[in-house]
């Protein structure tokens, strides 16, 4: 493997001055992403501008045998985009545009590094939007999404990524490119786009993505549930289900968030309500209205002291933006947040909500709920300071013991945040030794070297099963 400096000087024939990172203070902008608790340093970061850049790259790292992670905006929550054995990072945030629209088919040709609402804000005139809707869609990537398998709120309704993603280009680890389907509702064969998806950047760096547009509804019917308690808050969630309407959205916040949410945002939210509920509604208007009335009669059965109505789009979009940036709004509470992201069924969210407050208390930490209630999604938010070594610990014993209850319900250790180094630990919680060696074979077909955003997902890349129990290599903070 060459120097650094020689690495240096060959990528930057291929980018250009401007797209190669050496300097410490440089770099270390990408030592982490929104999981905080692990961080590490690549040795060099690129930023290349087009998929033949990225391809040249690829040849080059592969070539020298050089590691490389793949990065898009940094906004995921599990680690998935450390450069844990250093090497090169591939950051694909100037890769940006939006090649190609085709509203007769309902599809767009977009690059990795597009952030996600500016797909909607481009085709929201012609009455389309793009589905997947993380909370963090102002800055996240649809590169990032396609990585982890991205939800949101209203994917209970219209789905995850994956659902979205018609098509995607791949450079893989030895710097062929790739497309993994036509771009069509059904490619024959093998679907390899189901498989890049959510394989978060282990099997190559996806470059481009033809993903599907969705007709924006024509109306919406927006409500918030305010409840006195969190069991009478959660038991609504299975009913409104289980009377056969499917809203857009069902999203929760307990006490601690809608604290922090209003002093942050004032939308009069009341600070005594142990829990609220965003329930939406969208379709065509006949129906809405008949449909919303049922919401409302099953939440006061259930014990809400008020529903109220957004009653005009700017209310509405308020309501959403104090829900989507209400893990930000935490930092008013402490200096740092591990935002866990379990999932369950739905009608274990009373018992399972119970069990993390003991955790919490156990631990000697504060564990605030902001979560999507619908699909069983949780987020339990844990407080903490990362400065303090010994609070941190409890915090990653805390967070394991949640991801076990979410698995001894039947549910999973993730639902749109990926596995990353955050949860490697906790893979032989929902999968066999078999289910793993599989995992480790296919990993290895598209990126045999293994090091191709190593240290991710399945630790190591040995088929032996024993390896599953290791713990991933961490850099505490």
């Amino acid at each position: 493997m060459i120097g650094r400096t020689q690495l240096a000087h060959a990528l930057t024939r291929i980018v250009g001055t401007d797209g190669v990172l050496v300097e410490p203070g440089d770099r270390i902008v990408y030592e982490c992403d929104g999981y905080t608790i692990d961080r590490a340093i690549p040795d060099i970061v690129v930023l290349p501008d087009s998929t033949r850049q990225v391809s040249e790259i690829v040849r080059l790292l592969d070539r020298e045998k050089v590691p490389m992670t793949p990065r898009g905006a940094g906004t995921g929550l599990s680690g998935g985009c450390l450069a844990l054995e250093g090497g090169v990072m591939i950051a694909l945030t100037r890769m940006k545009r939006i090649l190609e629209v085709d509203y007769r088919n309902r599809r767009a040709v977009v690059e990795a590094g597009l952030v996600n609402l500016r797909l909607t804000q481009a085709v929201s005139a012609r009455g389309y939007h793009y589905a997947p809707d993380p909370s963090s869609q102002g800055s996240c990537t649809i590169g990032g999404n396609i990585a982890n398998n991205s939800g949101g709120p209203h994917t209970l309704k219209y789905g995850v990524t994956t659902n979205h993603i018609l098509a995607v280009e791949l450079v893989l680890p030895d710097g062929e490119v790739i497309w993994t389907g036509a771009g069509t509702e059904d490619s024959p064969g093998y679907d390899l786009t189901g498989v890049v998806v959510g394989a978060e950047g282990t099997f190559g760096v996806v470059t481009r993505a033809i993903v599907r547009l969705t007709r924006s509804p024509a109306q919406f019917r927006t409500m918030l549930a305010i409840f006195d308690s969190i069991d009478a808050a959660t038991e609504t969630v299975s009913s409104i289900i289980a009377a056969g309407i499917l809203p857009a959205a069902l999203e929760m916040m307990d006490q601690m968030v809608i604290q922090a949410v209003e002093e942050a945002f004032h939308y009069g939210f009341p600070l005594d309500a142990r829990a609220v509920l965003i329930v939406e509604l969208d379709g065509p208007g006949p129906g809405l209205d008949d449909q919303a009335a049922a919401v409302v009669e099953i939440c006061r059965e259930r014990g809400a002291r008020e529903v109220r109505r957004a009653e005009t789009a700017a209310e509405r979009q308020a309501l959403w933006t104090s829900r989507k940036r209400g893990i930000g709004a935490l930092g008013r509470l402490a200096p740092s947040c591990c935002t866990q992201d379990g999932v369950i069924p739905r009608t274990r969210l009373p018992e399972v909500l119970r069990r993390i407050s003991e955790i919490g208390e156990h631990y000697g930490l504060k564990v605030a709920n902001v979560f999507h209630a619908g699909d069983g999604n949780l987020h339990p938010c844990i407080l903490f300071d990362e400065r303090d070594a010994d609070e941190t610990q409890r915090v990653l014993k805390a967070g394991g013991e949640i991801l076990g209850v979410c698995a001894s319900v039947g549910g999973s250790i993730t639902g749109e945040h990926g596995i990353g180094v955050e949860k490697i630990d906790y893979m032989p919680l929902i999968f066999s030794p078999e289910d793993l060696s599989a995992m480790v074979a296919l990993r290895q077909v598209f990126d045999p070297s293994g090091r191709c955003n190593p240290g991710k997902i399945l630790p190591g890349g040995s088929t032996s099963c024993i390896d599953w129990v290791k713990p991933a290599r961490r850099v505490a903070v």
